[in-house]
Order: C-alpha cells, then sequence, then structure tokens
C-alpha cells in the first residue's frame, strides 16, 4: 500500500511540474557586428555586418545583405592614423564578402602590425560612431617543438594526432589563441582555442594540438581533432590580450553550449564599444610540420 502511495505521489509532484509557458521576444533594432583584427606583419582588417533575429532564417542572399558598406574606419598606432578602405573578394560559392583594409592609394599612412604596440580604431557609420582598443603583445608563449604520433584508440592507422612542446614564461597574464592550416586550405581556429596560463604559468609541457574547424560545417566529433599522414601542418600560435582571450572565451562557450539545455547563459563580451564583436591584436609564430605517408 505505502508503494502505491508513493507512485501516486510522484506521479502529482510531476503532472504540477508540467506548464505551458508562452513568451513574446521583444523586437530588437539590427546591431553592428566587428571582426577587426592586426596581427604582426600584417595590416589591419575589419569586417562589418548586421546582427540578425534569433529565429532569423540564413540563406546566401541574407548573409551577402549584411555587410555594412560605406563605413568610415580609421585604426591608429599612436604615430600614425589611416583610414582604410572597402574591398570585396569572391567565395568558391560565389558569395562577396566585403572587408576593410589599408587604403593602397594613401601608403604614407599605411602601417602594418608590430610587437608591443597598442593600437586604437574608430568607425563611423549610420550616424554612430564605435571605438575599440587592442594590443599586439610581445612574443611569450612559444611552440619549441612539434612532432606527430598515431591516434591513439583509434583503428585508422591514417589517423594521427599532433604534440607541441610548449613553454610558458614566469609570471600571470599569458593569453594564447591557436589555428591550424592543412594543405592548401585556410587556417581554421581549434574548437577551444584560446587558453590562458593560470595552471601552467612558468612550466614547459606538452600538448595535444586538435585540428582546427570550420564552424560553417557540421562538425564530426568522433575524428575532427586528428590529422592525417601525408599531411602538412602548420600551426599558428598568437599571443593575445585579455580583451581578446574573454571575447573568443565567452564566444566558444556560447557556441559549444547551443542547443544544450543545461547550459548556463553566457554572455559574449565584446570590446567594440557600442557594437558586437571584437578588434583583437595577434602576436603571431608558425611552425610547420610534414606528416609522413
Amino acid at each position: 500500500m505505502k508503494q502505491w502511495v508513493m507512485i501516486i505521489s510522484l506521479g502529482i509532484v510531476f503532472s504540477s511540474c508540467e506548464k505551458a509557458i508562452n513568451f513574446k521576444l521583444d523586437q530588437t533594432q539590427p546591431s553592428l557586428v566587428v571582426e577587426a583584427t592586426i596581427e604582426n606583419g600584417l595590416p589591419p582588417t575589419v569586417i562589418l555586418s548586421s546582427s540578425f533575429d534569433y529565429f532569423s532564417s540564413i540563406s546566401a542572399d541574407i548573409l551577402a545583405n549584411s555587410f555594412v558598406h560605406n563605413a568610415v574606419i580609421t585604426v591608429s598606432n599612436g604615430v600614425k592614423t589611416h583610414q582604410l578602405k572597402e574591398y570585396f573578394f569572391t567565395t568558391t560559392a560565389n558569395l562577396k564578402v566585403y572587408y576593410y583594409s589599408i587604403d593602397s592609394s594613401n601608403l604614407a599612412t599605411a602601417f602594418t602590425g608590430s610587437f608591443k604596440t597598442a593600437y586604437s580604431m574608430t568607425i563611423q557609420v549610420n550616424g554612430k560612431t564605435y571605438t575599440a582598443t587592442t594590443t599586439i603583445p610581445a612574443p611569450a608563449k612559444t611552440i619549441d617543438s612539434l612532432w606527430w604520433k598515431k591516434a591513439p584508440n583509434n583503428s585508422d592507422s591514417n589517423k594521427v594526432v599532433l604534440v607541441a612542446k610548449v613553454t610558458d614564461p614566469p609570471g600571470y597574464g599569458n593569453y594564447i589563441r591557436y589555428f591550424t592550416k592543412v594543405n592548401r586550405d585556410p587556417f581554421f581556429p581549434g574548437l577551444n582555442s584560446v587558453f590562458d596560463d593560470q595552471i601552467i604559468d612558468g612550466k614547459t609541457y606538452t600538448v595535444d594540438v586538435e585540428r582546427g574547424v570550420n564552424r560553417n560545417e557540421k562538425l564530426d566529433r568522433e575524428n575532427y581533432s586528428f590529422f592525417k599522414r601525408g599531411d602538412t601542418v602548420t600551426v599558428k600560435f598568437a599571443d593575445i590580450d585579455k580583451a581578446c582571450f574573454d571575447f573568443w572565451r565567452t564566444m566558444e562557450y556560447s557556441y559549444g553550449s547551443i542547443g544544450n539545455p543545461f547550459a548556463s547563459p553566457t554572455k559574449v563580451l565584446s570590446n567594440v564599444n557600442g557594437a558586437l564583436g571584437y578588434f583583437g591584436g595577434y602576436a603571431a609564430q608558425y611552425t610547420s610540420i610534414i606528416v609522413p605517408k
């Protein structure tokens, strides 16, 4: 009898937890989305677009129309201030991608990124002004060596894992972001691409280097991190400042929690005043390895 009472009681509890909740999302105006970078030896590059509603449908035409044109963008290194020019390139899918970079007709004020240099950016578009700052740090963490080994617990002998020996200098506050390039593919960031030195400060350690991922493609979680015999792999290992680290840390956490009803909500930490996105400086080093067939 007690058993039946318990079952009935549980049924009442669970049925009482079921409640239909209806809510209406507020209509919001599109926000400016900024993806701006500067790397040692390379010019500043800025991509501007407009945000979408949460339930918006995405298509090639909608993406093409999301780019923001005719913005006045200036970038300064503290000595020179340069106004960027808008360009475009066409992808293999025949989609035009618009971006801003140095004006080749006005090279007197143009510059490329340098180590240990701070940069400021101002964007004026549609009657509004947005500002951001970033720093290309001095190179601090280093990849001492890079090698490969057969993928463990995998029956496919063609799959390999890359391993790096890394040295972190003494003193907290060293942040990095990494990317990998395989053969002639572009550089793609790791699924979790940013790391700090809270645990490994001042140490030399070894770490598996997962293959970077194209977030526009479906992820094969069983095999995405492996490389293959015959691959030529280049690892881009970049020191970044804390604001750039915080943006990608929160962005990647948010990306990884999509569809998970138990994940905590995360605010992506932009460092562009008044807009979404980031302005990031990269102190990059490159290390390559050929995996023999």
